[in-house]
């Protein structure tokens, strides 16, 4: 795979937290320069600050939602349950990279800013999660 050097996107990224999860969870940067075709790293953290041990689980979204076919995760850390011990703090990677076909798209031609967000939910009996949908 090939870096397609000239176009530069910004991939911003979120955290959020379903309304009944106590973690507090954050990305360790807001974001990162990349081109098409570049792998890049980046990092979230979340800290369970109450004094019992909780299992959270998370969902992503790509936003503008089109440009989702062409972000891909080698590693992440959604839709894997995550237990931390009262007051843990965590450290989780994200590897990842926008396929450069993103650079072919005419419907990509204006979009040079990704937002990756995340939210992390209790994971409890029976809970469903979204699963992102990206057509091609």
């Amino acid at each position: 795979m090939e870096a397609v050097r000239d176009r530069m996107l910004r991939v911003k990224f979120n955290a959020d937290t379903a309304a009944s999860m106590t973690w507090n969870f954050r990305p360790e940067q807001r974001e990162v320069q990349i081109h098409p075709g570049e792998t890049a790293l980046a990092f979230y953290t979340a800290r369970n600050p109450t004094d019992r041990p909780v299992i959270g689980v998370s969902t992503y979204n790509v936003v503008p939602f089109d440009a989702g076919q062409y972000f891909n995760k080698i590693q992440c850390f959604c839709f894997e349950e995550q237990l931390l011990n009262p007051h843990e703090e965590v450290h989780m990677p994200v590897f990842f990279y926008i396929d450069p076909e993103f650079a072919d798209d005419p419907k990509m031609e204006n979009v040079d800013i990704i937002t990756l967000s995340y939210t992390f939910f209790e994971a409890r009996e029976g809970l469903q999660l979204p699963v992102p949908q990206f057509a091609r």
